[in-house]
């Protein structure tokens, strides 16, 4: 099955973009499946000052995201968005590593071997 979504751009980009909205969700619990991809969620530095409010409010709006374009998504994989926070913009991204987050995973359609990272960050902190 992954050598026909590896030859299936659209299709693979359809599947990281399912899982990776799956992830996002589940910060809030939203989505607490036992199938929910692995992964962390962090914060920078930047977030973390704006405070509690912020923070979950940020975190609420994350996992609520639904927004995405061909601008603000050009691969189709769900894996950044934009966020405004009483009055601060906050952009998330969400990477997919190894299990052992080391490096990108070999097999990003596979849950198995792809751990995800989703980060809160401040434009300025990029």
């Amino acid at each position: 099955m992954t050598t026909v979504l590896q030859n299936n751009p659209t299709t693979e980009a359809a599947l990281i973009a399912a899982q990776n909205d799956a992830f996002r969700k589940s910060i809030m619990f939203f989505n607490d499946a036992e199938d929910t991809p692995k992964g962390q969620f962090v914060m920078t530095s930047g977030v973390a000052a704006l405070g509690p409010d912020a923070r979950l409010a940020a975190t609420r709006q994350v996992a609520a995201f639904e927004a995405f374009t061909p601008d603000n998504d050009p691969h189709g994989w769900h894996e950044f968005g934009a966020v405004e926070v009483f009055g601060t913009t906050i952009w998330f991204k969400v990477d997919l590593y190894d299990v052992n987050y080391e490096m990108g995973s070999d097999v990003p359609t596979d849950p198995e071997q792809t751990r995800r990272v989703l980060t809160l960050l401040l434009p300025s902190e990029y």
